[in-house]
């Protein structure tokens, strides 16, 4: 049985004392030998965090306290082993950062659309599908008919709206990302932009994977997590891919078995790109993980987190 719960949560909302909260939720989390990140910012709170399922509900309820984050929402998967190495509490300018100043959607944002309604409104051909995620989160899988901005971070989003969208043209735009918080964050943008219906996915991706049965979903493929879990499918299952931790890219268990992956070391998309003197850098580096993780320990270099 799986042992190890994790959440996954934001919450917009207006945190003026934001640095201020970051050592007393460490230490609770601490406290709770919970692992894993939360961000910050006076934007609002965003991050994955794991541990026994009762020390997770002891930090919800901890967070709850604070009337401004009340009714925060999150979403569960299981584990076997755990997730995460450590605990983080990062202060941030953004929780998701797009890199637009004025951006807020505590101020204005799209329109909510429960995973149970998603069906019927990316199926209507008037509406254009955006995944709001980044590249290689794209390739491993999506909305069927989804565009691909083809971004590799969210900074790019602004300028993929600028150079292709149109308010004239595209009168319903839909917008999803895996939890939820870049997608709201991005139909802020468009509303400021002067888009009129613009929609986005609620608890996205993870949300409609643990609420809409398989046989009748539009999703293919497998969602991209940024944890060990690498990726997950319906009913957040754990996936079959794994992840190359020298350039990030998510892997099939084909393209594993390819003469240029090398665990911790290349893959078939980074094999050409890597020197000699880098790939044996990070050979050192992987017999140094390695050797710490048997001794029970964090490695510095050890990205796997």
């Amino acid at each position: 049985m799986s042992q190890f719960l994790t959440a996954a949560l934001y919450k917009f909302v207006t945190l003026e004392n934001y640095k201020e909260m970051q050592q007393p939720i460490l230490e609770h989390c601490l406290m709770h030998r919970i692992k894993g990140t939360l961000l910050l910012a006076k934007e609002g709170i965003n991050g994955t965090i794991a541990g026994a399922p009762e020390d997770i509900r002891a930090i919800l309820d901890y967070l709850k306290q604070d009337p401004r984050m009340a009714d925060l929402e999150h979403k569960e998967s299981w584990a076997d082993t755990h997730p995460f190495y450590r605990m983080k509490v990062k202060l941030k300018k953004e929780i998701v950062t797009m890199g637009v100043p004025d951006v807020d959607p505590n101020l204005v944002v799209g329109t909510y659309v429960k995973p149970e309604d998603w069906n019927a409104l990316i199926s209507d051909p008037d509406v254009i599908l955006l995944d709001t995620r980044n590249d290689y989160e794209v390739h491993i899988g999506t909305f069927k008919g989804a565009v691909d901005p083809k971004t590799t971070t969210f900074r790019e989003f602004p300028k993929y709206v600028a150079d292709n969208l149109d308010t004239t043209k595209h009168k319903k735009v839909a917008m999803f990302c895996t939890g939820g918080i870049r997608c709201e964050k991005a139909s802020s943008y468009m509303k400021q932009q002067g888009f009129e219906e613009v929609y986005h996915l609620q608890g996205g991706i993870l949300k409609y994977l643990e609420t809409v049965p398989q046989e009748q979903s539009l999703w293919e493929g497998e969602c991209f997590v940024f944890d060990q879990r690498v990726a997950v499918k319906h009913g957040l299952a754990v996936g079959d891919h794994d992840q190359c931790y020298a350039c990030r890219m998510p892997l099939t268990p084909e393209e594993m078995q390819s003469e240029q992956y090398e665990a911790g070391i290349s893959c078939p998309y980074c094999y050409d790109k890597l020197s000699a003197e880098k790939k044996e850098s990070l050979r050192e580096r992987q017999k140094q993980v390695k050797l710490a993780r048997l001794r029970g320990q964090t490695h510095i270099g050890d990205t796997q987190k």
